[in-house]
């Protein structure tokens, strides 16, 4: 201890309990407005924690009998005769826990069990019903009256019910019309015959053409100049097919809903004109005469039209989209047809009958072409899955799959007129190639013709009779033209004002092509 400007020295040695003793004394005026609480000695911001040990399994009890029972012990208590909680329930059952009580009493239900296994009928074992119970619940007149009013409001507000009425609705309408509209067949020719009294199938003999099946060019040249436009739709037309055999006349379909029947020579006039569908017609294809064609719609159906009188023969409903239609090219099996649909099926038909023969059910996509080969016994279809698949006929299960990672979904084929190659629309810009090796199709990964604008179109390619050119259309109105050989382009031109959807070279002529598009017109080149 230092006093004043002198330096004195004081020795003082304190006892051991004063020097540990807890500093008690308070630093300074004591607040008088805390309570008792805050007053209380504290370790902790909120009070005062210290440690204590308690069992896991009392611990256990008590929360859960808290939790079920509404009352636990006091765990703070001295006595554990003290609770906390619901004290009532707690006096009425004495303190027990959950533990402690006992499990309600009831008479345990009864089964009607059979344990005789010589029994064979009347054994039931362990699984048998219970004495009171009702196997059939069956609820009263007015409670069914109920439910069934919740259940009818609610296929009301649901989206699948109301596709599946207005379906409804239109096929009724469809079986209800169908008499009507199938009966408007407009005659532009006032007289179906000539004077010598032949039918307008038949072939003329004046056009200076050989129209004979055999009848081949044996040099074909490209095209130079538009030579006819045939107009009468009044939308854009789908698809264009020759006569069979001659092609003296050519069948065309669009979006109108309307069928028209086309000369190629003479006056270039519509023969007759087929107005049958509802919605817009995708395909329509010639039986091996031309007597008879299918046309497949929108509207869900598949018709068989007479060509010369213009009548519906038979309708054929799968309640689903045909995408297209093909008839077997066989003569005895001309009355059979394919139709690939929306539902990823090939449904085989007979004409005849009317009836459903097959169902080819592999593919993961909707079927957008059908092409025969291998002397008709076999035929390669094509889908959105991005596979061909090869099928035997009436065999409903595919042979092959093709299924190439650089390969895109194809919705048009067409078969080479020597029958060696196959050609494939596809949906990257390119037309892909197969072969047929052995009467095997096998995929050309190395050979394409590039160059056109197709993605997203079905535009239909078609080969020059000497297998020296291959057509196509294209999404800007475009007609190409490749050399088979060397694959490059050779000419194309400006042929229509929207999509260029279907070109058709002429069977028996040198350079005539015939296109159609969705500008509404089908031209004519020469």
């Amino acid at each position: 201890m230092f006093c004043c400007n002198k330096l004195t020295l004081v020795s003082y040695l304190s006892i051991y309990e004063r020097v540990v003793k807890p500093f008690t004394f308070k630093a300074g005026p004591s607040n008088p407005f805390k309570s008792d609480n805050q007053k209380a000695q504290k370790n902790t911001l909120t009070g005062f924690v210290e440690p204590a040990h308690i069992n896991d399994f009392h611990f256990t009890r008590e929360l859960r009998s808290f939790d079920t029972l509404g009352y636990a012990r006091n765990p703070t208590a001295e006595r554990s005769n003290e609770f906390i909680g619901n004290k009532e329930a707690a006096i009425g059952s004495q303190g027990e826990s959950l533990f402690d009580s006992k499990k309600t009493g009831g008479e345990k239900r009864k089964r009607q069990a059979n344990f005789d296994a010589s029994d064979l009928e009347g054994y039931t074992g362990p699984w048998a019903k219970y004495c009171d119970e009702k196997t059939i619940a069956k609820p009263d007149p007015e409670l069914q009256k109920e439910m069934d009013e919740i259940v009818r409001k609610r296929q009301a507000n649901s989206r699948r019910f109301k596709r599946k009425q207005q379906q409804q609705e239109n096929d009724n309408a469809e079986e209800t019309s169908h008499l009507i509209v199938e009966s408007l067949i407009y005659f532009a020719v006032k007289e179906a015959q000539d004077y010598q009294g032949r039918s307008f199938l038949v072939p003329p003999a004046f056009t200076g053409v050989n129209l004979r099946a055999d009848a081949v060019p044996e040099k074909c040249f490209i095209p130079k100049k538009q030579i006819h436009v045939y107009k009468g739709h009044t939308k854009g037309v789908n698809c264009v097919q020759w006569f069979p055999k001659s092609a003296h006349l050519f069948l065309s379909c669009s979006m109108d809903t309307k069928i028209k029947l086309w000369e190629v020579y003479g006056k270039h006039q519509v023969v007759r004109t087929y107005a049958g569908h509802r919605l817009p017609v995708r395909e329509v294809a010639f039986n091996n005469e031309g007597t008879e064609f299918l046309s497949a719609s929108f509207d869900r159906y598949v018709k068989l039209w007479d060509t010369e009188t213009g009548q519906v023969k038979q309708r054929f409903h799968t309640g689903h989209i045909p995408f297209c239609v093909k008839f077997h090219p066989d003569d005895d099996k001309n009355h059979m047809f394919l139709a690939g649909m929306q539902n990823k099926k090939i449904v085989q038909w007979d004409s005849r009958t009317g009836e459903i023969v097959q169902e080819y059910d592999r593919h993961l996509g909707p079927v957008n072409s059908i092409t025969f080969f291998d002397k008709n016994r076999r035929f390669a279809s094509t889908s959105d899955d991005k596979s061909i698949r090869i099928w035997e006929w009436e065999i409903p299960v595919d042979t092959k799959l093709i299924q190439n990672v650089g390969l895109h979904s194809i919705p048009t084929m067409n078969k080479s007129p020597n029958e060696k190659w196959v050609v494939g629309q596809s949906m990257d810009n390119r037309i892909v190639l197969f072969q047929l090796i052995d009467e095997k199709l096998r995929f050309a990964k190395k050979k394409a013709f590039r160059g056109h604008n197709s993605a997203g179109y079905a535009c239909v390619t078609d080969f020059s009779p000497d297998m020296s050119f291959l057509i196509s259309g294209d999404a800007d109105g475009k007609l190409f033209i490749w050399d088979w050989r060397t694959h490059k382009i050779v000419a194309r031109w400006k042929a229509h004002d929207n999509t260029c959807i279907s070109a058709r070279w002429h069977p028996h002529e040198k350079s005539k092509i015939l296109t159609a598009g969705w500008d509404s017109v089908i031209k004519m080149w020469a």
